[in-house]
């Protein structure tokens, strides 16, 4: 089942990004690269090499 979600902001990264990383990959690469918080009320937006597959993460609540 869907819940709604409130989002303050969302981030697109932009370039390839491997999407056969598990969450905790794109987890890792949302606090390393690029310094944001995880928990944040964000929504963060990463696609595949030829951007046909979008994967979306929102880590708050």
């Amino acid at each position: 089942m869907l819940k709604e979600v409130t989002v303050d902001r969302v981030y697109l990264a932009q370039g390839v990004t491997d999407l056969r990383k598990s969450i905790d990959g794109l987890a890792a690469l949302v606090k390393e690269e690029f310094e944001l918080d995880l928990f944040s009320s964000s929504l963060f937006v990463f696609c595949n090499r030829r951007a046909r597959q979008v994967e979306n993460s929102s880590m708050g609540s």
